[in-house]
């Protein structure tokens, strides 16, 4: 199983998230793939609507609050979330990370508190082009998945993790195959070593940065490599559901 979700960031408004899911036609590829889409909060109760055509897609919420409820204003608890049709949470960004300044314990609290509010946690790690550069993947990635990983050890339930090297994120460089799956191997290993191997071997490894139809079946063929956390591409119904079709071997 392939799982393909994409993120639509500050894009499609609801008029255009109808014509979307209007023109989504997966009806041709293979039913045990998993289907997600993290619209803008504004569209979700749209999204939720159109999407119920097809029970394989499902929805997500892009970023929310640690606080159940509060004078926090602009942003979402995950219980507004998942009464507007969410079942997953994307966490921890990069653009969450690098733009508005989310820090590793900031993370960790909002992993909690999608768990607490019956979300499923797709938390982000990635590394920046000077990291990489300086040879730090590996200690970026795992620096940020460890604080994670302590706010979920002790608990049950589903969990995603999604690797998104930031330079690769909109701007058309996307890593090699080779370049997911080793970065996808020292997540494994990883996870095997802090929460076990059944729970590792069971959460899905997400790669993420400029996926398109074109590269997206030599990526999900990479090994370790899950599905795909795919953005701009996500919101043209027929790219994505090329993509899709990539992920049906």
């Amino acid at each position: 199983m392939a799982v393909i979700a994409g993120n639509w960031k500050m894009h499609m408004t609801p008029r255009e998230t109808e014509a979307f899911f209007a023109a989504l036609d997966l009806t041709e590829v293979v039913a045990h793939n998993e289907f997600i889409i993290f619209p803008p909060v504004a569209s979700l109760a749209v999204a939720a609507a159109c999407g119920a055509r097809d029970p394989r897609i499902q929805l997500g919420i892009q970023n929310m609050h640690w606080e159940e409820q509060g004078a926090f204003t602009g942003e979402t608890s995950g219980q507004i979330a998942v009464e507007a049709g969410a079942s997953f949470a994307l966490i921890g960004h990069s653009e969450r990370r690098h733009v508005f300044g989310e820090t590793d314990a900031q993370v960790a609290l909002k992993v909690v508190a999608a768990r607490r509010d019956g979300l499923i946690p797709v938390i982000c790690v990635g590394e920046t082009l000077e990291e990489r550069r300086a040879g730090r993947v590996d200690e970026v990635i795992l620096r940020q998945l460890a604080a994670a990983v302590q706010a979920l050890k002790g608990g049950e339930g589903r969990f995603l993790v999604a690797y998104e090297p930031v330079w690769a994120i909109g701007t058309g460089e996307t890593a090699t195959p080779e370049d997911a799956a080793a970065a996808h191997a020292t997540l494994r290993a990883e996870l095997e070593s802090t929460l076990g191997i059944a729970a590792a071997l069971r959460t899905p490894l997400l790669y993420g940065g400029s996926v398109n139809p074109a590269n997206a079946a030599d990526l999900l063929a990479a090994a370790e490599v899950d599905g795909v956390l795919v953005g701009g591409a996500s919101l043209d119904a027929v790219s994505f559901t090329g993509i899709a079709a990539a992920g049906a071997g």
